[in-house]
């Protein structure tokens, strides 16, 4: 079966596009590992303003990600189904990239992890240090409060 030219170049632009996508995304992967690991130097710090920063990056960059993996998908479909057989360095080459995907994806979920039991550690202590003080004020009555309570109550009909 003999390819037009036509589609032989749609079927090059479709498998430049899912690459450059692949791309796209991993850059992303990068950056939100990137920013992970900065996050967990914030938490052992315990600057919650660096760490504010972090957590509305991390939010950018995960919206990012959901929406290149939107486009990444149906093209993935479309690739598979117009059964692009370029030269085998573009095959290679994409297989190589979801591979990397593959590997920043874990290596993210474990710097996420990582990071969220650091957090939950972190707010355990606080939460030890709030109820280890001691209110002065627990068993004494307000200096404004009045000694006096009402004996009558008069009721009108």
């Amino acid at each position: 079966m003999e390819i037009s030219k036509e589609e032989l170049d749609e079927r090059v632009a479709l498998l430049r596009k899912f690459k450059s996508l692949l791309e796209q995304q991993r850059s992303k992967f990068e950056e939100y590992l990137l920013v992970l690991e900065k996050q967990q130097d914030s938490i052992a710090a315990e600057n919650p303003e660096a760490l504010l920063a972090h957590t509305e990056l991390e939010q950018q960059v995960v919206k990012n990600i959901a929406n290149l993996q939107k486009v990444i998908v149906p093209m993935k479909r479309m690739y598979k189904s117009a059964s692009i057989i370029d030269s085998k360095e573009d095959s290679e080459s994409i297989a190589k990239i979801q591979n990397e995907l593959s590997s920043l994806q874990e290596k993210v979920l474990k710097q996420n992890q990582i990071n969220r039991d650091l957090l939950r550690v972190h707010i355990d202590n606080i939460k030890v240090q709030i109820n280890s003080f001691k209110n002065p004020y627990k068993n004494s009555r307000s200096i404004y409060s009045k000694q006096s309570v009402a004996q009558l109550i008069e009721v009108e009909a």
